[in-house]
């Protein structure tokens, strides 16, 4: 009799849990087919084309353009350089992401502050347009159908991941959370989101490829690095620095986790 009632029980719980699981896959689907129909007018080309502009303008108290920095792959090389990035720089002893090598580059080659350079990161409506995801918006489409190969041969390289890693699993916060409370299983999804397994290779790919990308609900080109700063803010913790050495290191950290994986962005999210 008792195993009837728990076989009943769980026949009526099934039954009023699927309409709502229903509802969120339809749901789920229409917003994938809505991104499927834009992929062809990505909106972020007009941030590739504004940032191809910009870094052929020059500018700064030195009056020159960013055509001369080094990605990595050589003064001005920019195609295949995201793909690799972040990566250690002997110039600066550091292993940078893109941000934090083009404030360098804006320092040296066109004599800005940091303060300058790190102006407006982050875009705000047509009144706030961001130079900097701009730029990193068309530097990341060069890299567009490339595999992703980030390096850890140099020891600051495996420190950067290790730290990153660290960084991914560290509970703390009011709610005691981790980036890996949200991105450490399959399955995951917060409303209609889906929250990709980043500690997968595939999950890692489809997270990390896909970033910048044009976010529909805020009308913007968001980078890798304003996903991280957004992460860091929805668990309640300290707001980072921009381009700072733990932004770094977790993106190192899924960098290196999406090896061999192609890189899709800019892409469309909801």
């Amino acid at each position: 009799m008792i195993r009837r009632t728990r076989i009943a029980l769980l026949a009526v719980g099934l039954a009023m849990a699927s309409p709502t699981a229903l509802a969120q896959d339809q749901a789920a689907e229409g917003i994938a087919q809505y991104r499927d129909m834009l992929e062809d007018d990505n909106p972020a080309d007009l941030w590739e084309l504004r940032g191809a502009e910009l870094w052929k303008t020059p500018g700064g108290p030195k009056g020159a353009s960013l055509e001369k920095c080094n990605l990595g792959l050589g003064p001005g090389i920019v195609k295949g350089a995201y793909v690799r990035l972040p990566r250690y720089f002997a110039d600066t002893g550091k292993v940078q992401d893109l941000e934090s090598r083009l404030i360098t580059c804006m320092m040296t080659l066109q004599g800005r502050s940091f303060e300058e350079a790190t102006k407006q990161h982050f875009g705000s409506g047509s009144e706030k347009k961001s130079n900097m995801e701009a730029l990193v918006t068309w530097i990341a489409a060069e890299s567009r159908g490339m595999k992703i190969q980030v390096s850890t041969t140099h020891p600051k390289e495996k420190d950067a991941y290790e730290v990153g890693k660290q960084i991914f699993f560290f509970h703390g916060g009011p709610h005691d959370f981790a980036c890996s409370t949200c991105h450490s299983q399959d399955g995951r999804r917060i409303r209609l989101q889906d929250l990709p397994n980043l500690t997968t290779p595939e999950g890692a790919r489809k997270g990390f490829g896909t970033w910048p990308a044009y976010r529909v609900s805020q009308g913007e080109v968001r980078t890798m690095q304003h996903r991280l700063y957004d992460c860091f803010r929805q668990q309640r913790f300290p707001e980072p620095r921009y381009a700072s050495d733990a932004i770094t290191a977790l993106t190192m950290y899924l960098a290196v986790s999406a090896n061999g994986g192609e890189f899709a962005a800019p892409a469309i999210k909801r």
